[in-house]
């Protein structure tokens, strides 16, 4: 996993292969949305692996020992709606504890710049490690404004988890919210004119749920 200051790349062999897969057009809806559940669960691996723990008590078959659980309130997963939606999976899998809180957004199709509709965030929010989930990356204003939200309801220990990112969302990213952990799949090459990630593989939230 490469490192820059607080922004982590993936380098996992099955990262890389699954993320290849879910980049070709003639992957269908039902593989495509296991795959990024898949990739949620790699990248979850790594992204929780400083979560905090703390020694408890467990009788075992042979005898009674002291040994490490995560500790305090635990993990609070929030999907930027819609696309956010087809990581959850794949972390809960790690976590099944976790609670689920969501945030709407959309995408201005003329400024690009994204509009909030919703936020639910489990509590305390404060006493939670969060990670944000979105699997693409691109201006960076979704996950900006998510973060900026989080922090408002008193949120502090975040990460934010992606599968491709824009050099230029990415830059904007960590510049908005220095603080924060940022763990990314893959980073792309650039945007085109319509905001899109290149060569990225599309509109995330149309192909996990089979909309056009």
């Amino acid at each position: 996993m490469e490192t820059n200051n607080n922004v982590f790349i993936m380098d996992h062999p099955l990262i890389k292969h699954k993320i290849s897969m879910i980049r070709d057009i003639h992957t269908g809806t039902n593989e495509f949305r296991s795959l990024v559940e898949e990739i949620a669960m790699l990248m979850g691996y790594e992204a929780l692996r400083d979560l905090p723990l703390e020694d408890v008590e467990v009788t075992t078959p042979i005898e009674t020992c002291m040994t490490p659980m995560i500790a305090g309130k635990k993990l609070a997963i929030v999907p930027i709606l819609r696309a956010g939606l087809g990581m959850v999976g794949g972390i809960t899998a790690l976590v099944p504890t976790a609670k689920i809180g969501h945030i709407g957004m959309y995408r201005d199709e003329v400024t690009h710049e994204p509009q909030e509709y919703y936020c639910k965030l489990p509590k305390p929010i404060e006493l939670r490690t969060i990670v944000v989930v979105d699997p693409m990356l691109a201006t960076g204003g979704s996950a900006v404004d998510a973060i900026d939200q989080i922090k408002k309801h008193g949120g502090k220990h975040i990460k934010f988890m992606c599968i491709i990112a824009a050099p230029e969302g990415l830059e904007r990213l960590s510049k908005a919210h220095p603080d924060i952990q940022i763990y990314v799949g893959n980073v792309d090459r650039c945007l085109n004119d319509d905001a899109y990630i290149c060569p990225g593989l599309g509109d995330a939230g149309d192909r996990i749920f089979g909309t056009k």
